[in-house]
């Protein structure tokens, strides 16, 4: 599937990797006959459910509490109506249109797996939406993540039956007015498909996509930064020798340890100081197999965790393939919860390690670099600062690290009486990476500095590519300056994965195997 140009929705097997590129547009989404039976299948026996005065959940019942209403056959498609407007109470600034995206593709994925009663027209609306690029504004906030993602999936479906905003041509539009546009008129909703379009994870599972995307490349960026930082302040080499990570052959470590004996190997930096007297270098760069693998670990079992999900049924009630109707609980959000969590501490500690190196490498007790980075200070304060502003960062994320999975505050009633807080998980474990990649950025600009003391020593070749890139758009300092527009350009090469790129062709271009974002377990495709 990885390169095909097709996505079978309901059949294949969806990745971070894929989900990004159906949203790019690089890869079309669409829906196979064989699935297309199943999801004919299932919606005819919601309609036969209707016929028959079957009392079933969400279907000819109200919902929540409201579970033991009955409701009459002529306002079943009411409902569904109803449950939609009830429902969009979402509130906060609107997420991103590409995370909205994502949240379609997801729930025409999950829905085409036949085991939810949707009616073909309006799996095939999603879709228009999805290949037109008409996204819905969705708020950010409102979710708990227990009956699913219910307000903000309620806002996503809102255009579907001509109401709410969408973003098109780069604006925020009202539906009805693109509907005009395009000559469409609302879907006609029948029963149970308000619920199964609403039930669901996809708003966190989105989030999550986002996070994966994100982390992995935050990962690769700090074995970059750190290597050109370690030779900047002449750090050992021998930390990472393979046979001391297989005495605690973590996975996350030894990927890491080999990338840095990558990195660094040839490197005249290097053996400048093969012999030199110092036992021992301090923790920051000693363990970054263990601290950088350590972060690793996290982004695999949440990447792992996030494909199930990716692949999975998380509405109510689930229409089984024998006919039986279940009303269960895999709309809960606890499963993605809790590594959000634990991944926004392993982003976190990404930042907090580098703000150490910034700081060890700012002090005067490593030879040949001088204090602060700069030749002259007193009349200069060098680099002293932007290590304030890595420090007040690595502050903020520790405050976004609370496990928002810990909290559980009881909602409709009593009848969701535990709830997920998944969507507070994902949103900011974002904030937490968006901060890392500005740490990342300001550790960039000061070893990019530091390395240049060592000239002319040359370090291995994918390291002085990755210096050269950035010494096209930021110069040496050689004195005080306004540093935040460089400070700016150096987090935007960590953010816009610049960086990894060119070690990536770098390594190409010299034959150099260097593990990256295609690896097969800490990879994204």
């Amino acid at each position: 599937m990885t390169n095909s140009r097709y996505f079978n929705y309901g059949e294949d097997q969806l990745t971070t990797g894929i989900a990004l590129r159906i949203a790019s547009g690089e890869v079309s989404g669409r829906i196979s006959q064989s699935a297309a039976a199943l999801i004919e299948q299932s919606r005819k026996r919601v309609e036969e459910i209707v016929a028959d005065h079957l009392n079933v959940y969400g279907i000819n019942t109200g919902f929540g509490p409201l579970c033991t209403t009955i409701i009459s056959d002529k306002d079943t498609k009411t409902l569904q109506y109803n449950i939609l407007m009830s429902h969009s109470v979402g509130v906060g600034d609107p997420i991103s249109p590409d995370i909205a995206k994502l949240m379609m593709i997801l729930k025409v994925h999950a829905l085409s797996m036949g085991y939810s009663g949707i009616a073909m027209s309006t799996l095939e609306r999603i879709m228009w939406h999805i290949d037109q690029n008409i996204i819905p504004v969705v708020p950010c906030q409102g979710s708990v993540g227990a009956s699913g993602d219910l307000a903000p999936l309620s806002h996503l479906f809102l255009p579907l039956i001509g109401l709410g905003e969408v973003y098109f041509e780069g604006q925020r539009t009202p539906t009805a007015s693109v509907f005009q546009k395009f000559g469409r008129a609302p879907v006609e909703l029948g029963a149970k498909e308000g619920l199964a379009l609403i039930n669901g994870t996809q708003f966190i599972a989105a989030h999550a996509i986002k996070v994966v995307e994100r982390f992995q490349n935050c990962l690769d960026n700090a074995d970059l930064i750190a290597a050109m930082n370690l030779e900047a302040m002449l750090g050992s080499v021998r930390t990472f020798t393979e046979e001391l990570h297989l005495l605690r052959p973590y996975k996350g470590t030894i990927y890491v340890a080999e990338r840095m004996r990558t990195l660094l190997a040839d490197s005249e930096m290097v053996l400048s100081h093969k012999n030199c007297t110092r036992v021992q270098d301090p923790y920051s760069l000693r363990c970054i197999p263990q601290v950088h693998g350590a972060s690793r670990n996290a982004f695999l079992h949440l990447k792992e965790t996030l494909h199930i999900e990716l692949n999975s049924v998380t509405d109510n009630p689930i229409l089984l393939r024998d006919g039986t109707t279940v009303s269960g609980g895999n709309f809960h959000g606890q499963p993605l919860a809790m590594p959000l969590d634990y991944a926004a501490v392993a982003v976190a500690e990404l930042g907090n390690i580098a703000d150490r190196r910034i700081y060890l490498s700012l002090k005067d007790t490593i030879p040949g670099l001088p204090k602060l980075l700069m030749r002259e200070t007193g009349l200069n304060s060098g680099f002293m600062i932007p290590q304030y502003t890595t420090a007040a960062l690595v502050s903020e994320n520790k405050t976004f690290c609370f496990p928002a999975s810990a909290d559980s505050i009881p909602t409709s009633l009593g009848q969701e009486d535990h709830v997920s807080m998944g969507s507070i998980s994902a949103r900011k474990c974002l904030m937490i990476v968006d901060n890392l990649e500005k740490i990342q950025g300001i550790e960039l600009f000061c070893a990019a500095q530091g390395f240049d003391f060592r000239k002319p020593l040359k370090s291995g070749l994918i390291l002085e590519a990755c210096h050269d890139l950035v010494r096209e758009q930021i110069p040496f300092a050689e004195s005080d300056h306004v540093m935040s527009e460089e400070m700016n350009k150096a987090i935007l090469m960590v953010k816009n994965k610049s960086l990894v790129k060119h070690s990536g062709e770098a390594a190409s271009r010299y034959g150099i195997q260097l593990k990256n974002e295609q690896d097969e377990i800490f990879g994204i495709y």
